[in-house]
């Protein structure tokens, strides 16, 4: 899918220049209601791969920022894990500064276009927004994505438009072009490091383009997101898999220092019986596919099954984008299993609350122990047992436990698995020396820095599967920590007699 095929509206330059506008009350402020994001129909939406949400226009960004307090102690910073400076963009928005919210918002992140979308701001900078107290939280996602999808129309931040840092002649090697990745990529060009990212697949995004499909996520907005940084001066080395093209060893010989931002992206299975069976799909085999490779066009050189009753097995963000991607491709009834109830679901509440709008089933307290086929061998149907919360488990959520007697089926011709990921061994296996935990994460230590001295790590492949945005947080302490470690500080001169 491409730009042409289905442009995004990006907010482009207004002809004449905003005045800015005395600043209302606290009072004056607390009067005004959080602002709508505009989106797409349900039902002509779940018909189609266009982005669901729609964006402000620059007069309901800027009547949003009017509702930032600009409090003395802005919570905001600290629930972002890339802190982000959130009231120094929102103010230069509110003025109608839009090249000075640009610069301050593309300082701080390197992908807002992509968290602007993506990113669950409603756990992070906007639970502890200071409005969410007595009401609704500053809309931080909406201007973030107003402000960056603003910078993208309008140039703002490209390499050309940015002053060059001296280099300072040394090396950095990144595996992996995911969320972490791209950031610490960033953040060590800015500081002048030659920076090179190894990436698997023929194209640079990670999860980002193989995991989130376009209807939330445009391949050509993470592309743009891509091309800027490659425009300040980081190189992209494609179809390298490091652990069969270049070991980590051999990787670690050639540069000054390395980051390891691979993800976890391993497929977790359910371990039933007729779980091998044909039109069982593991959630990153389907996505990719899908979003990566092109089979949502029947063209593609990649197929996907379409099928017409879809089972999806899990209750996170993948979960969502895997029933609704169904839906989009044809499916005439599209279900959601998930073992706990409505309360705990893991996905985004707007996720959720979009799915739910486009047609798709939820089946709570619900838990797979069959997948029935054929005598072909092809799915059929899939077996559950309703569920009850029990005792609390380890992660703090109520145990579901099965209640005897509930058996019954769901009728489906294509079951997706969606309950989680794990590590990858193939690029620990070629590093003997890179200490990993029981779960084959790799372990790091306060500084993100590996048991190999100058390769760090970050993302996912240490802190197990997770969002975007801590994957970034990641990227972003790894990179200065690189920094302080391969670049450290002169000691200053004593003072002569």
């Amino acid at each position: 899918m491409t730009l042409s095929e289905h442009p995004i509206p990006l907010p482009a330059a207004d002809a004449e220049t905003v005045t800015p506008k005395p600043p209302l009350s606290k009072k004056e402020r607390m009067q005004i209601q959080r602002v709508e994001m505009p989106e797409q129909d349900a039902i002509l939406r779940a018909a189609n791969f266009r982005e669901v949400n729609l964006g402000l226009t620059e007069q309901l960004a800027m009547l949003e920022a009017e509702r930032c307090l600009e409090c003395p102690k802005p919570y905001c910073i600290d629930g972002c894990p890339v802190r982000v400076n959130i009231p120094n963009f929102i103010r230069h928005l509110r003025d109608g500064d839009m090249a000075g919210a640009a610069a301050s918002l593309l300082d701080d992140n390197a992908l807002p276009c992509v968290t602007g979308r993506v990113c669950p701001q409603e756990t992070q900078c906007e639970k502890v927004c200071l409005r969410a107290k007595t009401g609704r939280s500053v809309g931080i996602g909406n201007l973030e994505r107003f402000v960056a999808d603003w910078a993208l129309a309008n140039h703002a931040g490209s390499g050309a438009s940015m002053s060059q840092p001296d280099a300072l002649g040394k090396t950095v090697a990144i595996v992996g072009s995911g969320p972490a990745g791209l950031t610490a990529a960033k953040e060590l060009a800015k500081r002048g490091y030659d920076v090179t990212i190894f990436e698997a697949f023929h194209a640079a995004g990670g999860v980002l383009i193989y995991g989130i499909p376009e209807f939330r996520l445009p391949k050509d907005i993470v592309q743009a997101e891509v091309d800027r940084l490659v425009e300040s001066g980081v190189k992209i080395q494609a179809n390298a898999i490091i652990g069969k093209t270049y070991t980590l060893p051999e990787l670690r010989a050639q540069f000054d220092g390395v980051f390891i931002a691979v993800g976890a992206g391993l497929p977790v299975f359910m371990n039933v019986p007729g779980e091998n069976f044909k039109g069982v799909y593991s959630a990153n085999e389907y996505l990719t596919r899908v979003n990566l490779m092109g089979a949502w066009n029947p063209v593609s050189d990649t197929p996907v099954l379409h099928g017409q009753r879809v089972v999806v097995v899990g209750g996170g963000n993948v979960a969502m984008d895997s029933v609704r991607t169904a839906k989009r491709l044809g499916a005439a009834s599209a279900t959601i299993v998930y073992r706990r109830g409505p309360e705990e679901l893991p996905a985004r509440a707007e996720e959720a609350h979009h799915a739910e709008q486009e047609g798709v089933i939820f089946e709570y307290l619900t838990a797979p122990i069959e997948v029935l086929g054929d005598e072909n061998r092809w799915v059929t149907g899939i077996r559950c047992v309703r569920m009850a919360l029990g005792e609390p488990d380890d992660s703090g959520r109520r145990r579901p436990e099965p209640i005897e007697g509930s058996e019954f089926e769901v009728p489906c011709d294509m079951v997706v698995v969606a309950i989680g990921t794990k590590s990858n061994p193939l690029l620990t296996a070629t590093a003997p020396e890179l200490e990993i935990n029981k779960w084959g994460y790799i372990v790091t230590d306060e500084n993100g820095m590996t048991s190999m001295p100058g390769v760090f790590a970050g993302g996912d492949i240490v802190r197990g599967a997770a969002t975007v945005i801590l994957a970034m947080g990641d990227g972003k302490r790894a990179a200065m920590a690189m920094h302080a470690y391969l670049t450290p500080p002169e000691p200053a001169e004593l003072p002569t007699a």
